[in-house]
This record gives C-alpha cells, sequence and structure tokens, in this order.
C-alpha cells in the first residue's frame, strides 16, 4: 500500500475504508471486512455514531496498533466542547490515541476549535490533526492563527467535482483528501462513455478505474461499503496504472459540481 507523508513525518495509507453512514450494528463486521482486505486506513467521526465500533474491529482484527491508522472528526465548536469531546471520542473507540483528527466542518469557532486539536497533538492524543470541508481562504486564516499547520484537508473530490485548484494549494505541504470518492453513486458517473471505454481498456469496472484515478493522482482516498464484494473490489486497483492519455481523458469529465454544497461561498470564477 502507497503512503503518503505527512507535513510532520507521519505517514498515512493513500486508500481507506470510509464508515460514513454505515449504521453502528454493520460498522465492525464492516471493517472487519476491510481489514481482511488489506484496509489499513479507517475513517470514522463522532457525528458517524460508530466511534465504538470501530474501536471494537480494531481489538478484534488481531492487527497491531501501529498497523492501523484511525481518522476521526470533531463536530465540537470551541476550545472547552472540543476538549472534552476528543476525550469522549478516546473512550468510546477503546484507544489510547488517535491518528488523525479533524476538524468536521467550518462552524464559527474553529480557530478556538483548532486551539483544542492542536493541545491534543501536542499531548500525545493524536499522532496528526486536520480540517474537512475547508476551502483555500478557510484554511489560511487557520494557518494564520496556529502554531501546528493543517496536515490533511478532506474535500468532497470526485470526477464531476476533481477540485485541481484547491488541489494546487493543498500539495505545498497538506494532503488531500477524498471523501465521496464516487460522487455518492451517481449514476450519470458510473455510466459516463468515456469512463466506461477506459475500464474496458484495463479490464476494471468504472468505479476501480475511479478509485485508481484519484490515487495516482495523489489523493487519500476512502470509499465506503457494507458488502463484502464490492470492499474487497474497491481495493483492488493497485495492479494498474491509467496512461497519461487516459488520466487527460478523465480530467476533462471535470463539471466542477459538488453534491454536498462544499465550499458554501464559492464563486462562479472560482474553484476553490
Amino acid at each position: 500500500m502507497k503512503q503518503l507523508t505527512l507535513n510532520n513525518d507521519v505517514k498515512i495509507p493513500i486508500f481507506g475504508f470510509g464508515t460514513y453512514e454505515i449504521s453502528p450494528d454493520q460498522t465492525k463486521q464492516a471493517v472487519l471486512s476491510a481489514f481482511e482486505e488489506g484496509y489499513r486506513l479507517i475513517d470514522t467521526a463522532q457525528y458517524y455514531q460508530n466511534e465504538q465500533q470501530v474501536g471494537e474491529a480494531v481489538k478484534a482484527s488481531g492487527l497491531n496498533r501501529d498497523e492501523v491508522f484511525i481518522t476521526t472528526k470533531t463536530m465540537t465548536d470551541g476550545y472547552e466542547d472540543t476538549k472534552i469531546g476528543l476525550d469522549e471520542s478516546l473512550r468510546r473507540i477503546g484507544l489510547d490515541y488517535f491518528d488523525l483528527v479533524l476538524i468536521h466542518w467550518p462552524m464559527g469557532h474553529d480557530i478556538d476549535t483548532w486551539h483544542a486539536l492542536e493541545a491534543a497533538y501536542k499531548a500525545g492524543k493524536t499522532r496528526a490533526i486536520g480540517i474537512s470541508n475547508f476551502n483555500s481562504r478557510q484554511t489560511l486564516d487557520l494557518i494564520h492563527q496556529s502554531s501546528v499547520r493543517p496536515m490533511v484537508d478532506q474535500i468532497e473530490t470526485h470526477l464531476f467535482l476533481q477540485q485541481w485548484k484547491m488541489h494546487e494549494f493543498l500539495e505545498k505541504n497538506i494532503v488531500h483528501e477524498s471523501y465521496s470518492p464516487l460522487g455518492n453513486g451517481q449514476q450519470n458517473l458510473i455510466s459516463n462513455p468515456v469512463l466506461k471505454e477506459i475500464s474496458e481498456k484495463y479490464g476494471k469496472s468504472p468505479i476501480q478505474v475511479i478509485l485508481r484515478y484519484l490515487v495516482q493522482n495523489d489523493v487519500v482516498t476512502i470509499p465506503r461499503s457494507t458488502n463484502p464484494a464490492h470492499i474487497k473490489s474497491n481495493i483492488d486497483i493497485f495492479d494498474f496504472e491509467l496512461d497519461n492519455d487516459d488520466l487527460k481523458r478523465l480530467r476533462v469529465l471535470d463539471e466542477r459540481k459538488p453534491i454536498d454544497g462544499w465550499p458554501a461561498e464559492m464563486r462562479e470564477d472560482e474553484d476553490y
């Protein structure tokens, strides 16, 4: 599994498993299936209400703690609430530390929230900290008022919203991580004729081509599924490489079309 190096020298797997909208009663088995297929990055969040089950899967997997990379995201707002919330997350998940903690969404008191993440990072409660759903202006504002630079920005990224200007902004020293890498299963994305033609060329599914495209562009990618066959096929993308012509053909499919409304204040003349 290829890894990227964060700006504090911590390494993050480039491919992982998301748990958004996986119910608590399905989470443990889904994560265990992911571990069995070779996933080592697991993404959860306070909002998902399945941190406990992710922790149970880690313990039941038989893997050493340092073999897995566990991310959570805080939805709390402000220093004290975030500090308390992160301690509660550690207790729920049953781990001594997280590998990455993100601010889930800009909420109004982001600087204070970030300072709580900085304190957790310095105390060893997480190996890295970052943000999610922050555009470039919000990211710069955070950087200018903090002592620790964000290490990751997790943003909506898929073929119809490729985020190239944001990618260029982030690649200076913040890792770009994609959520909704399959566009929430939009049928017009999966059935795109260019994508279908490319998938036939490599003997892969359209979904595998999409995931390979993101990974090949150094975007950390975290698809989710509760279907064991899909969990297995999603990670089966490391035995082929898209050539330059196909990378260009996929790039022009970008419609700059978000499905989750990110970023809220994007103007028509802006990508980020």
